[in-house]
């Protein structure tokens, strides 16, 4: 049984956040909040031009997530198991990464004026791997959207990830290598996760398959 009411899954795109969280949802009767990429009309336009059309596809992408968060509220988590593949500080962690000086200052000004709220997570699992890795994933798994996403992109992208969680202290986090894990096809491998999961003494601690 698991006892956490409230766990996260995030990391860079490639990382299988989506995968563990569906897994984990599924195995234990949980409510899942996945994000839904494919319904933002700016991501493909996004990929092939980043430049031009980064804003269009931030701001839909933090509207998207404060409205699926909006029906989350922290006393409702301690009666009900909820795994989500997204945190909202992500949306500043993109904002960041993708949009120049004008465009962020804008981000931020209507950011500020949404006052957005998220429910602080009982666990956070940090999903990592080598960029390489990801850039594999990536393309194996064939979205035709994905084609454009560059190395650089996704290095950039893996260092801000790093950076985040170095400083994150705000719930327990568990920072997993996913290189050499499959969550989907290796049910091995998630037993072995749950069971670190459920050894956990909280604050900050790692899970490595050698």
């Amino acid at each position: 049984m698991m006892k956490y009411r409230y766990i996260v899954v995030e990391g860079p795109i490639g990382c299988g956040k989506t995968s563990l969280a569906r897994l984990l949802a599924e195995r234990f009767n949980a409510k899942a909040v996945l994000e839904d990429p494919d319904a933002n009309p700016f991501l493909p336009l996004f990929y092939r031009d980043m430049r031009s059309h980064a804003l269009a596809t931030q701001m839909f992408f933090l509207f998207q997530r404060i409205g699926m968060l909006a029906a989350l509220r922290q006393p409702e988590l301690f009666g009900t198991f909820t795994v989500a593949d997204f945190m909202l500080a992500k949306d500043r962690l993109f904002a960041e990464l993708t949009l120049d000086d004008d465009e962020y200052r804008l981000y931020a000004q209507l950011y500020t004026h949404l006052q957005p709220q998220a429910p602080v997570p009982d666990l956070v699992i940090y999903l990592q791997a080598p960029v390489d890795s990801l850039i594999a994933r990536v393309r194996r798994r064939g979205k035709t959207m994905e084609k454009g996403i560059s190395e650089d992109y996704l290095v950039r992208l893996s260092e801000a990830y790093t950076r985040y969680f170095y400083e994150y202290r705000d719930s327990p986090l568990l920072i997993v290598n996913s290189e050499r894990l499959n969550f989907v096809d290796q049910p091995a491998h998630l037993k072995l996760l749950l069971e670190r999961i459920n050894a956990m003494k909280g604050g900050r601690e790692y899970f490595n398959m050698a």
